[in-house]
């Protein structure tokens, strides 16, 4: 694509304007297609079309580049630009030679991101609205890393807050009502005991509101320090993290900076003094606040009580990252219920200098739920997330056991198949959705293996895997394409797009737009495979092809000869696409943490 705009750009005059070159929908209009001269035209108040034709009898006259076949202006305005097979081919041997690689981006090469995502609550298990943060996180920090970024990802965990004064009043509580040890009250807590604790407290809050005073009095203990009330808090973060681990390992979440809130609880006077020189911070009813552009209700930054809030600490920790990696970008992946918050914090930042307002941006997720609806730990209405991960694998199992996919497993190879292939699922489910809609968790969609699900692009890699063990070593050079089917035109024209999808989700935040390419070259994959013949030995699907077979243009099409052979040129071109396919599925769903099996 940067080629095709390199040249266009020459050959037009143009020098600080971006050209737009985009893939049309449809393959008959084109593999690129650009709308410069419809822009350009509004401009200058011209016929678009007329101004296309002037636009590409320059180019031609520039020469147009070596990969380009041949270009046509299209109603009212449009340059659809076709690309050379050879040059296709040429991709195909590229992924073959590059293998994990191909598709890796260089545009991020010498830039530093910082991602924030997950960031649970400490003293509550996983529910499974969790999963977005998650997974999305994740998501964008492969995408990001595999495009040349330097990345560090953060598990921002929140461990301070009102929260803690919440189980430090309920613990002290019920080990005085049950004329307990503490510290031996405290060797048995479990993060389910902490979650009933929670949700009790707020319970019995309902009746008694007074009980919010006691937990704020509470928290304002553990933020000056006292040892009985840090004691708790300690044993709560312990019990917590040991949870979470066990969360990220069944998901393949990893972080390379875990610090939570508690981290900055000496780097806010810092801040508020850097606010107070700035003439930004002011006094409203006994609080500390701060009055954003554009936003009617301030800031608040420390409460009346003395207490800070979550946005001083938020700010504290952009500092801490501003001076530590120095990131070109701050990505925060946080629900959407958290817009205001961000809005408040970036605004902020760049009155103190921490940076500018693009070098911040707040990938917000919608909900994700049940038919229950939204679920809250208060209310104590809560679907674990562990949960749900374990009903995955289990239907997963089923499922491969009912499609005939694994009958010729092992049983510990059928436990693999079955867990790789559910939480696949689950975090498919999740990526293949615009990170900001609300997602309606139906298990008939999510362990699907027909449509646009994890279980089937699994398969569909699977397949290819398949299709390879069964032909002899052979090496791809040099490919030969001729009397190419339409199955083959069509992966040929979708494979060398993949550095390209990776590069769109990742500017555009939305992991969803790689799996939807990874969905149309599956499909188009399993097209070919239905209809051509792969190997000489044997036949994908032989009944098929022979009941299509029915005169010469179908064997012609099919590659199919009159014994049932094809020649080894062809087939090994088609195993070169099987090959390729694999290695950009492979590639693509490693990025969304997904794993592949070479069997299912």
């Amino acid at each position: 694509m940067e080629e095709i705009k390199k040249s266009l750009k020459k050959a037009v005059g143009l020098l600080d304007e971006e050209i737009k070159v985009e893939h049309p929908t449809e393959f008959s209009h084109g593999d690129y297609s650009t709308n410069l001269a419809l822009v350009l035209a509004k401009k200058k108040g011209e016929n678009p079309k007329k101004l296309a034709e002037e636009i590409l009898t320059k180019w031609q006259k520039s020469g147009l580049p070596d990969l380009v076949k041949k270009v046509e202006v299209a109603p009212p305005g449009f340059l659809n630009i076709w690309i050379k097979f050879d040059y296709l081919v040429k991709q195909v041997e590229r992924v073959l030679r590059e293998r994990e690689d191909f598709g890796k981006g260089i545009w991020g090469k010498g830039k530093t991101m910082v991602i924030d995502f997950s960031s649970p609550n400490i003293a509550k298990r996983f529910g499974v609205g969790h999963l977005r943060s998650t997974n999305i996180g994740q998501a964008l920090y492969n995408l990001y890393a595999f495009s040349g970024w330097k990345v560090i990802g953060d598990n921002h965990l929140g461990d301070w807050g009102t929260q803690f004064g919440t189980l430090i009043w309920q613990i002290e509580k019920e080990v005085n009502d049950l004329k307990v040890d503490k510290n031996q009250y405290l060797q048995k807590l479990t993060v389910e005991e902490l979650e009933r604790l929670y949700i009790k407290f707020h319970q019995e809050a309902k009746e008694r509101p007074e009980l919010e005073e006691k937990a704020r009095e509470c928290f304002k203990r553990l933020e000056e320090g006292e040892s009985e009330a840090r004691k708790i808090w300690q044993v709560c973060v312990e019990i917590s993290l040991k949870e979470f681990e066990k969360i990220y390992k069944l998901l393949g979440t990893k972080f390379d900076v875990v610090l939570g809130e508690s981290f900055y609880q000496d780097k806010m006077k810092e801040v508020l003094a850097e606010c107070k020189s700035k003439g930004l911070l002011k006094e409203s009813q006994g609080a500390l606040v701060v009055e954003v552009p554009g936003v009617k209700t301030p800031a608040i930054l420390v409460k009346s009580d003395g207490a800070t809030t979550y946005l001083l600490r938020d700010l504290a920790t952009i500092k801490y990252r501003r001076e530590t990696w120095n990131p070109d970008l701050f990505v925060y992946e946080v629900g959407a219920d958290q817009a205001l918050h961000f809005v408040q914090l970036f605004k902020i930042s760049t009155q103190l200098g921490y940076g500018r307002l693009t070098d911040f941006v707040h990938v917000s997720h919608g909900l994700i739920g049940f038919s229950e609806g939204k679920f809250s730990t208060r209310e104590g209405k809560t679907i674990h997330l562990e949960e749900v991960l374990n009903e995955a694998i289990e239907r997963a199992k089923k499922l491969c056991l009912e499609a005939g996919v694994s009958k010729n497993l092992s049983g510990e190879e059928r436990e693999k198949v079955a867990q790789v292939v559910g939480i696949g699922a689950v975090k498919y489910n999740d990526l293949k959705q615009n990170p900001k809609t609300d997602i309606i968790f139906d298990w008939e969609q999510v362990l699907s293996l027909q449509g646009n699900s994890g279980p089937y692009l699994q398969y569909t890699y699977a397949r290819t895997q398949n299709v390879l063990a069964k032909a002899k070593k052979v090496e791809f050079e040099n490919l030969s394409a001729s009397d190419l089917t339409g199955e083959e035109k069509a992966l040929l024209r979708t494979i060398y797009r993949f550095s390209e999808a990776v590069e769109k989700a990742a500017r555009e935040f939305s992991p969803n737009l790689l799996c939807n390419f990874l969905f149309d070259l599956s499909q188009k994959f399993n097209l070919f495979y239905d209809r051509n013949r792969i190997l000489r030995q044997n036949s994908a699907s032989p009944q098929r092809l022979k009941q299509e077979v029915k005169n010469q243009d179908d064997r012609e099409r099919l590659g199919w000869e009159e014994d049932g052979e094809l020649s080894e040129e062809k087939s090994l071109f088609r195993l070169a696409l099987t090959a390729a396919v694999g290695q950009v599925l492979k590639n693509g769903l490693k990025i969304l943490g997904i794993e592949v099996l070479e069997k299912m």
